[in-house]
């Protein structure tokens, strides 16, 4: 047996749909469930995406989806795929609105459409009371501003793949919303992150692979997949000097509570 097996992770973010997971999503899934993983979150970053992700989702009674717009392709936004996301979003295991935010490393989509689609999404989001996920990179101040100013407290959700610091992670939880950490936590020089999470409650804590991005040593640099989530969580348990079986137990129920899973 998996020395994982008896845990209860949920990985909060993966992207099945996109290669190779794309390719042997069964495979993906069985493994992460042997390595303790109970359930895992598909995140959609355009509308395709997003209607492959439900698909998985109504297939794999442990995968739950989220549907938006990635700031990368936040100028391929239009009423159209909003309507149809509108749809998608009804849909039962749809569980989040995202991934959705600002991106101004790679700048596809130019940053006054990022600004005006990230905030058009939350509206959405806010219509059919889904939790938001959001992309931040590079974006801090704006990210934070259109949240504290379209949100106004009234919106719940998570800054994945959190790469900012303790200040920032501060103005995050001051907003209400989770901070979720990826791989990036293992690596020997992410010392920004390692004090994040020393700093971050672990009742506000999520954690996910971002697969099949963003593998954690000792797979750094090979595709990822949900099954390694657990090196994540060992990461946190080492720095925060709790047992590995605590972490998954809150960052579990967090995710439960930001995303109303039920307990399987």
């Amino acid at each position: 047996m998996n020395v994982f097996s008896g845990l209860d992770l949920i990985d909060s973010h993966v992207h099945l749909d996109i290669p190779p997971l794309a390719g042997d999503q069964p495979g993906a899934i069985s493994r992460a469930e042997k390595a303790g993983v109970c359930q895992i979150i598909t995140i959609g970053i355009d509308l395709a995406s997003s209607k492959r992700n439900v698909e998985l989702a109504k297939q794999f009674s442990q995968v739950y989806a989220a549907v938006g717009i990635h700031p990368h392709d936040a100028k391929g936004a239009s009423n159209e795929a909003y309507k149809e996301l509108l749809e998608l979003a009804g849909i039962p295991n749809v569980v989040a609105w995202g991934e959705i935010g600002l991106d101004f490393v790679k700048e596809y989509s130019p940053r006054d459409i990022q600004r005006k689609v990230f905030c058009q999404q939350i509206q959405m989001a806010r219509r059919v009371d889904l939790p938001v996920i959001i992309h931040d990179r590079d974006a801090h101040v704006e990210t934070v501003e259109i949240l504290r100013k379209e949100a106004a407290g009234t919106l719940r959700g998570v800054m994945h793949c959190f790469s900012g610091d303790v200040k920032l992670a501060k103005k995050v939880l001051d907003l209400g919303f989770f901070i979720s950490v990826t791989g990036v936590v293992t690596f020997p020089k992410a010392e920004v992150v390692k004090e994040v999470v020393r700093y971050v409650p672990l009742e506000r804590l999520l954690i996910e692979t971002d697969s099949p991005f963003l593998s954690p040593v000792p797979y750094r640099g090979k595709p990822n997949e949900p099954a390694r989530v657990v090196h994540v969580a060992e990461e946190i348990a080492r720095i925060k000097e709790v047992p590995l079986e605590e972490v998954a137990r809150c960052t579990s129920a967090n995710a439960r509570d930001l995303f109303r899973l039920p307990v399987p």
